[in-house]
């Protein structure tokens, strides 16, 4: 894919959040600058804290460089049907290569995967490249100091909590906090670092050439063994494919978890204060996820996250959240705490920089529609609904029934206090309606009666209330005129026929008000206030549903012609954030799940409309 380069989110310090690819091995990940440097990964697992944040402090985050000691152009890709990455470099005397990866072997829980290990394979392929590297850890997010010493061989990181055992086939350097190399490489000739966790429990090793050869191989060969699963045969292959490939990434593998994105505190608005910690599991969208998976035939990750939600999600006694929370730790946890770290600057000094997050303790009723809708697909397209778990969903769809009505923070986590959002109300119907399609499908006993009161008020509710005349369209709320992207599900969640006159007066509104060259926004912050300050960018997931209504609106031009300039949007990699800029910049966290999971769906859709 061609090279996008931003310079309106550009800094001497720093890289745009677009320039950025992914590696990881179903634990955690690392993101990889096209400049050769790793500027953010956590260590051992998604929710850890940080080995290396440079992307959220220049000065005090931390990095691992890795390039041409030389001017280089370069390019990245990812190895074709993998997660390996790919970083080139052009000089004026040859072209070298760093070859980026976590090894993977089997289901990602054998003991190798316990190590934690990250490997950069540097390659000369043409002339001679001289390198430079550094490896400069800052434990804790940059707030624990650590020491340096040599041990066989090998340069050892050590924190109070972390430590970490650098080996390299090429002569190190140190001092008291860094190691660092400068080397040649002519044609043909290789040199490798290996970064692995450290302690008493696992003694560091080396890594030579036959080593990383080895690892690289079974890598690439779990991925591709992966992929090959996928159905998916239609016109869009390839970002469809890296989409799958990217939401495996953000799988983490001891429990099936699936975390919404893997960074925290990349700014939805340079300069705002919409920065969050995403390194969670959000049920709406491992559930929006699960659909994704299953439609390409990935049936094992989606039995792995209802697996998680059996073991980990169970409904509680309820509290004033509800008998679930919006979000949970990839383990399970329902602590999630919101702090500042106060130390880092942030993302081009976007502060602030967030770990945790507030919202775990909001009331969003449109979870429990996500969540049964998946429970429902995966017993229509995988495996049969357990009886335990049935007992689970008649708990929550009885929940749903009695507290339906209730105002609540809404799908996009709005802190601006409690409102009658028509969405949430959208997505209890579809809580109740699926639940009865399975009950009726599967013979399953259940309150039908009272369900089937419960569902069809709803719908009235949102057909008399969420309703307005004024504006011919669905609103936000019941309290206001104001268009909300979130409506674009009501047809896709087959609440509306998708050519029903409102439904197409509806989407009329929405293109005029929301939609800027078939990017949408999620709504106007200015007309309808959400607590926070400052403006954001277009909502990526928002774009693809848009594309989905059109299609199922039977506007196939339209439809085709959004998705074809969605996909103009991504990075030269194929990765999405959260949110696009007014100027095609990535905003927010990198890579979203949210992105990738809708991006599947429309153009599976799309795919089958056009035949």
């Amino acid at each position: 894919m061609a090279d996008m380069r931003f310079p309106q989110e550009s800094s001497p310090r720093y890289l745009p959040i677009a320039e950025h690819g992914l590696i990881g091995d179903l634990r955690s990940v690392a993101l990889v600058g096209s400049n050769g440097t790793i500027d953010w990964y956590c260590s051992p697992s998604f929710d850890s804290p940080s080995v290396f944040a440079m992307i959220l402090d220049a000065e005090r985050g931390g990095c691992f460089e890795l390039a041409a000691a030389v001017p280089a152009r370069t390019k990245q890709f990812y190895f074709p049907d993998t997660n390996v990455l790919i970083t080139r470099f052009f000089t004026e005397d040859g072209v070298g290569e760093v070859q980026d990866f976590m090894p993977v072997t089997g289901d990602g829980l054998s003991a190798e995967s316990d190590r934690h290990r990250l490997i950069r394979r540097v390659v000369c392929v043409r002339g001679t490249v001289p390198f430079r590297t550094r490896v400069a850890p800052r434990f804790n997010y940059g707030a624990d100091p650590h020491t340096v010493r040599r041990l066989d061989g090998l340069v050892v990181f050590e924190s109070p909590e972390r430590s970490l055992a650098l080996t390299s086939t090429v002569v190190l350097e140190s001092d008291a906090r860094d190691a660092w190399a400068d080397f040649k490489l002519g044609e043909g000739e290789t040199a490798v670092f290996a970064l692995d966790q450290a302690g008493a429990d696992v003694p560091p090793r080396g890594c030579p050439h036959m080593e990383a050869e080895h690892q690289f191989n079974t890598t690439v060969a779990y991925w591709r063994r992966w992929l090959h699963q996928s159905r998916y045969r239609g016109r869009w292959r390839e970002m469809v494919h890296r989409s799958a490939l990217t939401l495996k990434l953000l799988t983490y593998a001891p429990t099936g978890a699936i975390v919404a994105a893997p960074t925290t505190s990349l700014p939805e608005q340079l300069g705002g204060e919409r920065n969050w910690d995403y390194r969670y599991v959000w049920v709406r969208d491992a559930a929006f996820a699960v659909y994704a998976l299953l439609r390409l035939g990935f049936t094992g990750e989606a039995e792995a996250f209802m697996r998680f939600l059996t073991t980990h999600i169970s409904p509680g006694c309820g509290d004033h959240s509800g008998p679930l929370q919006i979000m949970y730790g990839i383990d399970g946890r329902t602590d999630l705490p919101e702090r500042e770290l106060t130390h880092l600057e942030g993302h081009l000094g976007s502060a602030p920089v967030r770990v945790g997050n507030a919202a775990a303790d909001q009331l969003q009723l449109d979870i429990y529609g996500a969540l049964i809708d998946s429970i429902y697909l995966y017993d229509k397209w995988a495996q049969p609904i357990s009886s335990g778990q049935w007992d689970d969903v008649c708990h929550l769809v009885d929940w749903v029934c009695d507290n339906w009505d209730q105002p609540d923070e809404g799908i996009w986590e709005t802190r601006g206090g409690r409102r009658n959002y028509l969405y949430s109300r959208l997505m209890c119907w579809v809580a109740v309606e699926r639940a009865i399609r399975l009950a009726n499908r599967r013979g399953l006993p259940a309150d039908l009666p009272r369900w089937r009161r419960s569902r069809d008020t709803v719908y009235r509710w949102i057909m008399d209330r969420g309703w307005s005349e004024r504006r011919g369209a669905f609103v936000q709320h019941d309290e206001s005129d104001v268009l909300d992207a979130a409506v674009l599900m009501m047809p896709l969640a087959k609440f509306i026929a998708p050519t029903d006159p409102k439904w197409l007066s509806t989407l009329d509104a929405l293109t005029e008000d929301l939609v800027s060259d078939s990017l949408v926004y999620r709504y106007d912050p200015q007309a309808s206030p959400d607590g926070l300050r400052g403006d954001e960018g277009t909502f990526s997931i928002c774009s693809f549903w848009y594309v989905e209504a059109m299609v199922r609106a039977g506007r196939l031009d339209e439809a085709r012609l959004a998705f074809e300039k969605m996909l103009t949007y991504a990075n030269h990699l194929g990765l999405y954030a959260e949110e696009i800029g007014r100027t095609g910049e990535q905003q927010g966290n990198f890579p979203q799940a949210f992105t990738h999971l809708s991006l599947i769906s429309a153009a599976f859709n799309l795919d089958r409309a056009l035949g």
